[in-house]
């Protein structure tokens, strides 16, 4: 059997970044500068760019034209909605989400980081580190962003002092560390003129880091999650039933960490039956590995009762299945959360029923104090809770798979996404809790 190597996927790295920041710190005019520079924006774009700059009677093309989008943002000056750019130079790919600043958008800014690599902050170096600051470096926290980039723009407004970017960088990155963030950088920028952004700076002789650009080019980023926990969560079941394949029966979907090979023994959760792998097919051709994240078919030994939201595991590292999760989440809904509240819990692949059985604290900002039991989690609130499922999960923590360690919780009426969990530990389930059952089943 042949085997697909890293080589042939791609020749160069991948890196997933997001940028954030507090409202007119200059998020879209950074991207707009870091693509220009680049050379990463085609003629017509940047005509259509000028355009619109000079029927408002400016000067120069407006950068952050290039990522707001919506009517909206352009009449407001704001970014909305999450704006995914794709571009790339000689060293590096990129996959970029500009996320909005406002704190009425802070749940976009969750979703452009959940599944990057970086973050890049924005501050304006007049007005410092400010509380959506503290909110956006948070969520990087929570979402174990591995590296984070912190960019004082508007140095030119600032007279590219070197004291005014010190007390800032300092500022931040003693937050960040108490956070848990691992890495900082901390680049001097001037997003509008293109300080530091793709260029070296003529205005700051005394900063002699890397540019943005050159940073993002060369940060380490790890792609290499074949020593992670093995995990495809089931997708769909392939079973065609034709006369060239009369007894074909697969199970697709995306490896969300780890390798699986040809021979590997599994076990398929929640039901815990074990098995074989006797084949994998990749695009269409049978080979012996796979890792994440290729989307696969495997083939097993014995049939056996597999259906969508299963999780494959390795045999001898299987994750716990419980109940009872703990986790820390972000609500990102207008509606508040409560204790007793009852909502769909999507892990994976798989929807669940749960409550919320206990809200224990509420993390404060500006101090990363705990209000403890506050009973409620509101909009852009970052908090601890406990949910009880109606069946049995196989969560990892978040701290050892980003992909199985994460879940949303769905108000069960409309389909609405109200939060964004991080499971903090999954352990065995004790004995069934005695609550009184609902007539609509909710209670468990």
């Amino acid at each position: 059997m042949s085997t697909i190597t890293t080589e042939e996927l791609s020749a160069t790295t991948l890196l997933r970044f997001a940028t954030a920041g507090s409202v007119d710190d200059g998020k879209s005019t950074l991207v707009g500068r870091l693509l220009h520079d680049s050379k990463s924006v085609l003629a017509d774009q940047l005509e259509a760019v000028e355009r619109v700059s000079a029927s408002r009677g400016q000067d120069a093309p407006d950068l952050a034209l290039l990522t707001d989008g919506l009517r909206a943002e352009r009449e407001q000056g704001i970014t909305i909605d999450v704006a995914y750019r794709y571009f790339a130079t000689p060293r590096r790919r990129f996959i970029l989400a500009d996320t909005p600043g406002h704190v009425q958008y802070t749940r976009n800014m969750v979703t452009g980081a959940s599944t990057a690599e970086l973050t890049v902050i924005l501050v304006d170096a007049r007005n410092g580190v400010v509380e959506q600051t503290r909110r956006h470096a948070a969520i990087a926290a929570l979402l174990r962003v591995p590296h984070v980039v912190l960019a004082v723009n508007k140095m030119d407004l600032a007279g590219y002092q070197e004291p005014v970017f010190a007390a800032i960088a300092e500022e931040f990155t003693a937050y960040a560390t108490e956070l848990g963030v691992p890495e900082v950088t901390a680049i001097p920028i001037s997003a509008l003129v293109g300080d530091n952004v793709v260029d070296p700076s003529a205005h700051m002789d005394w900063y002699g880091g890397p540019t943005v650009l050159e940073h993002l080019e060369t940060v380490p980023v790890s792609h290499d999650l074949t020593r992670c926990h093995a995990r495809l969560p089931v997708q769909y079941v392939i079973r065609p039933q034709s006369t060239e394949h009369p007894d074909y029966r697969g199970y697709a979907g995306q490896i969300a960490a780890g390798t699986f090979r040809v021979g590997d023994e599994i076990t398929v959760l929640p039901s815990g039956r074990s098995t074989t792998i006797t084949g994998i097919d990749l695009l269409g051709k049978p080979v012996d590995v796979a890792w994440t994240p290729q989307s696969v078919t495997l083939l097993l030994a014995d049939d056996i009762d597999i259906s969508r939201g299963d999780l494959i595991v390795p045999a001898k590292d299987a994750p716990a299945t419980t109940q009872d999760l703990e986790a820390t989440v972000c609500h990102v809904a207008d509606e508040p959360l409560r204790v007793g509240h009852r909502v769909l819990l999507k892990h994976g692949t798989r929807t669940v029923k749960a409550i919320v059985k206990d809200i224990p604290s509420r993390l404060t900002l500006d101090d990363l104090s705990l209000h403890p039991h506050p009973g409620r989690l509101s909009a852009n609130d970052i908090g601890r809770v406990t949910l009880r499922t109606a069946e049995p999960l196989p969560a990892d923590t978040y701290a050892d798979s980003r992909r199985t360690g994460s879940f949303i919780l769905i108000d069960p009426n409309d389909g609405t996404t109200l939060t964004a969990g991080m499971v903090g530990e999954s352990f065995a389930s004790p004995d069934p809790v005695d609550d009184e059952a609902d007539d609509d089943g909710w209670d468990f």
